[in-house]
């Protein structure tokens, strides 16, 4: 009676349908013996025997799970066959065969790649069954390994690539806090489409912009840091205002991939006396203005539509009286857009409101304060917000 595989001996090769093996052997004698004794435990199974390296390299094939290769051959000697082989079907268990005076030759075919040698004369069906499964599993193991280690080294590259990428405020006043809050919708990503940064000019001003791309995706966060970039350049160079938002918006339309693809943005200027700002909205959700009587939002109006919308817009100026302590904070719409509870109601800005006032009168300021709302809001939503989000948040004094 033929004996059936175990189960166990099933799982660990790990094949669905039959199992393929190549047999690279010269002695006829030693093939008949290897094809008799791995029927008897794997009935079913496909070998195709090859009596020479010239013959192995051309019938291997994508579909085999197993090389099994004699180290003397007549065209090949030795670790010269196994390199060959393992050139010609990289992606391929390969197990290798010495004799008893040649086992140090088995350990050094491993060094080279093998997945595991077998001494011929200690060879049974059992073995060699078992010794075929481990060699496909150890083979997928390293690859997998290998992809692992491959992933990690592509992601510590994206991530010195991104974190090169996020801004780094140019502000010289000390007597301005700048706090930042950054996070982006994509699993395992550092930057969104989302964007902000912050530069104080030579005349004492300080610039501020905070942005957001329609999309959250790889090419929503290209965008977003190329349109922070020519706004830093631009505003380096002297532009503000209605001008500086034309300008951008040509930059976005040169820049995108579809007509579809628009920007909302807020953008302010701090005057030198730190007294007063003025606000430009490009379809962007209001800011937060703190001071001593609370928190509020700014006006609904003036503003304007998002950038890429439709050419020759405007963008009007709205001026905003600060005070001697006060604080301003910019975010984009993933701050408000998760739900509260489970009816599927909004956050939206009057839920915004609410909970800023009540950390603005528990004492929380700065960092504290800007990564507490982003807390609650996503406590509120009952899982990770799943837009990007940003937060910018300019303060001078207590507040």
């Amino acid at each position: 009676m033929t004996a059936m595989p175990s189960r166990g001996a099933e799982r660990l090769l790990g094949v669905t349908g039959s199992l393929r093996l190549l047999l690279v052997e010269d002695d006829p004698g030693d093939a008949f013996l290897f094809e008799e004794l791995l029927t008897e435990v794997r009935p079913g199974v496909d070998i195709t025997v090859a009596r020479t390296l010239a013959e192995a390299l051309d019938a291997i094939h994508p579909g085999l799970n197993c090389i099994i290769v004699d180290l003397s051959l007549p065209d090949a000697q030795e670790l010269d066959a196994l390199r060959q082989v393992l050139d010609h079907a990289p992606d391929t268990a390969v197990l290798v065969l010495t004799g008893l005076a040649d086992t140090h030759v088995g350990v050094e075919a491993v060094a080279a790649g093998a997945q595991d040698y077998l001494v011929k004369q200690d060879v049974d069906g059992a073995l060699l069954s078992r010794a075929i499964s481990y060699a496909i599993e150890r083979k997928r193991a390293d690859e997998s390994e290998k992809q692992l280690v491959e992933a990690r080294v592509v992601a510590r590259e994206n991530a010195r690539l991104e974190r090169g990428l996020l801004p780094v405020p140019i502000l010289k006043d000390g007597s301005v806090r700048h706090c930042t809050r950054y996070r982006p919708g994509r699993d395992r990503a550092l930057l969104g489409g989302d964007f902000h940064d912050t530069v104080e000019t030579a005349d004492g001003t300080v610039h501020a912009i905070i942005g957001d791309v329609s999309g959250h995706g790889a090419d929503e966060a290209s965008l977003g840091v190329r349109l922070r970039m020519a706004w830093r350049t631009l505003v380096l160079a002297g532009h503000q205002g209605q001008r500086l938002l034309e300008t951008l918006d040509a930059v976005l339309e040169h820049e995108r991939w579809g007509d579809e693809i628009f920007t909302t943005v807020c953008m302010l200027a701090i005057s030198p006396d730190r007294r007063t700002a003025r606000v430009h909205r490009a379809g962007h959700p209001r800011p937060l203005l703190f001071g001593p009587d609370g928190v509020r939002a700014l006006p609904e109006e003036p503003r304007g539509p998002a950038l890429g919308l439709l050419p020759g817009l405007e963008w009007p100026a709205q001026d905003v009286e600060l005070g001697d302590a006060w604080g301003l904070m910019l975010y984009t719409d993933g701050l408000i857009e998760g739900c509260v509870g489970d009816g599927g109601e909004r956050l939206d800005l009057e839920g915004l409101l609410e909970l800023a006032a009540a950390a603005h009168a528990r004492g929380e300021r700065g960092e504290a304060l800007i990564a507490g709302l982003a807390a609650e809001a996503e406590r509120l939503n009952g899982d990770v917000l799943s837009d990007d989000l940003a937060v910018l948040l300019l303060s001078r004094g207590e507040l």
